[in-house]
């Protein structure tokens, strides 16, 4: 795992500002972690020098599509990868976190900041773990025209860098947008391998998105292809939507992006990738998300904190290919673990925070309770694949834990073209949700019947449903919790109206194998008269062994 590169903004800032996206590279691991076919290329952008050399590199100032980014990318997928990791001055090198703090971007040298533009652009400084350059170009009229380093840009504060020293063409790390509504705070960053973050109407940062996922959870090094290079298209006058163009570059694989960014009470990204693999890739991870899950009011394997709860986001929710909603709670297992939900032509996914309530958490500092939730919508028909989970155990809150993404199930081989077309949200509640009731609550606990010694050990759940048609329901409906399990025995169900959100409760114990420790699936909703009522609930739990499963008898109890 990575730890959260600016912890300020979890325990330091007690404003719920904005603070810069700086996901560097694995699972807040944040996990860590053109001769051939040059004509085409050639043709359409490169300087006449370039195709000379026979060498691929994209221009100082030529014109520019998405077409011919997406040739770039398809003809550099044909060449061996060329890693720029650590070509950074000696001064940027080995800084401390204290000194890469002391960068600022100075407002006044901000993109478009005199233009009648609604939108400006600031640029993150290279140094500390961003140590590979990306070559940032303004776009305007289809002309691409790279933007040089000038420290004239930054104050470098009390650390130690001289920028007077530091190379012309030195690059950046990444780049950060401000709308017309608040010119102090961000709406989107990019900064780190692939990795992004945007806002709602909260200005509230919280989980990420990256470009791609290669070989996550694996028992071999995850990949994190990096953003080389990026093209910022100035918006129209009056336009409310900014355009970002993106190359994607790693060791397996290439990419062409296409950012339309919406701000609004959720932000909206169109996002277009034409994705071109050089190697065969295992687990190819499309829009994938990734944040982070401590405790929550279902797990508290490391509740040790005075606060119940701290997480980005509290669930996963699928909206399957078959019109299902689906609602899968996020933990913090003791293990890895990885779940994988097929599906064909999805509808969405996303990790959603669903607890938008402050006395939840009691956080003044970080506000986890105005996280934004991302929803993906994919456009166009996906195919076969699935949605895939990895939950990873974390003692600390500042590092990212869980991963989301859609895997295509056909194997992917170099050569082969990949398009992929969907819209993200970004923003406290979905665009979508399910029309029927939904999960809002999840808690777990030690089963059996209060009062009554217990002689075996089982584990309780207990879950809340709320929204749909369950408030219209007669005191004489018959609802019935419909439980589904892989192993284990359930006994002691019930499902009963919940006054207090104006919902119902669905209770039961699992009663695990004896010497098993093998996960144990599980699937709930409610129903009347066979007509589901509510989304379904998923959940995995695994048994403690046989030396842990304490029943915490009281003494008196014979």
């Amino acid at each position: 795992m990575q730890p959260n590169l600016f912890p300020e903004q979890r325990h330091l800032n007690r404003e719920p500002m904005v603070m810069p996206s700086v996901e560097a590279q694995p699972t807040r691991s944040r996990l860590q972690r053109m001769v051939g076919s040059v004509l085409l290329t050639c043709s359409v952008l490169l300087s006449l020098s370039a195709c000379a050399a026979g060498k691929a590199s994209a221009p100082q100032e030529e014109e520019f599509s998405y077409a011919w980014l997406k040739g770039y990318a398809h003809t550099l997928a044909t060449e061996s990868y060329v890693s720029h990791k650590g070509e950074l001055p000696k001064s940027l090198q080995g800084m401390s976190w204290d000194d890469y703090q002391q960068f600022h971007f100075k407002k006044k040298a901000a993109l478009w900041r005199e233009d009648d533009s609604e939108f400006r652009a600031e640029l993150f400084h290279l140094g500390l773990y961003f140590d590979t350059p990306v070559h940032i170009y303004q776009l305007e009229n289809g002309k691409a025209k790279r933007i040089e380093y000038s420290p004239s840009m930054f104050d470098y504060g009390k650390s130690k860098v001289k920028g007077s020293q530091l190379p012309k063409d030195l690059g950046f790390a990444g780049f950060r947008m401000q709308f017309n509504t608040d010119w102090q705070r961000d709406v989107v960053a990019f900064l780190g391998a692939s990795y992004f973050r945007a806002v709602g109407q909260e200005m509230q940062y919280g989980l990420s998105a990256r470009g791609l996922a290669v070989d996550t959870a694996l028992p071999k090094p995850e990949e994190f292809p990096m953003f080389t290079r990026f093209w910022l298209e100035k918006p129209q006058p009056g336009s409310n939507i900014a355009t970002v163009y993106a190359l994607l570059d790693s060791p397996s694989v290439t990419g062409a992006y296409r950012f339309d960014i919406e701000p609004g009470e959720r932000l909206k990204m169109k996002v277009d990738a034409a994705i071109y693999p050089r190697k065969a890739i295992e687990r190819l991870g499309v829009a994938p998300l990734t944040s982070m899950f401590m405790v929550g009011e279902n797990d508290r394997r490391t509740g040790y904190d005075w606060r119940q709860e701290i997480h980005d986001s509290d669930g996963l929710a699928m909206h399957t290919g078959n019109g299902e909603w689906i609602w899968r709670p996020l933990g913090n297992p003791s293990n890895l673990r990885f779940n994988a939900y097929s599906d064909e032509n999805p509808k969405g996914f996303g990790l959603l925070q669903r607890d938008r309530n402050f006395d939840h958490y009691q956080d003044d500092g970080v506000f986890y309770e105005k996280r934004p939730s991302l929803w993906i919508e994919p456009t166009g028909n996906w195919g076969k694949g699935s949605v895939q989970l990895v939950e990873i155990p974390t003692l600390d809150e500042t590092f990212d834990n869980i991963v989301a993404f859609w895997n295509p199930a056909e194997p992917i081989q170099p050569g082969q073209e990949l398009l992929y077309s969907y819209n993200m949200y970004w923003g406290g509640i979905p665009p979508e949700q399910s029309p029927r009731a939904r999960v809002v609550d999840t808690f777990t606990g030690i089963g059996g019947v209060v009062g009554q010694k217990r002689k075996y050990y089982s584990k309780r759940f207990v879950i809340d449903f709320a929204g749909g048609s369950l408030p219209m329901l007669g005191k004489d409906t018959q609802v019935k919790a419909v439980i589904s399990t892989s192993q284990g025995r359930v006994e002691i169900e019930s499902a009963r109206p919940q006054h207090a959100i104006n919902g119902y409760r669905a209770m039961f114990d699992i009663v695990p194998p004896e010497d098993s420790v093998e996960p144990i699936n599980l699937r709930v909703y409610l129903e009347v008269d066979g007509q589901p009522l509510t989304e379904t609930w998923m959940y995995q739990w695994t048994p403690p062994p046989m030396n842990e499963r304490e029943l915490h008898n009281a003494g008196h109890l014979q």
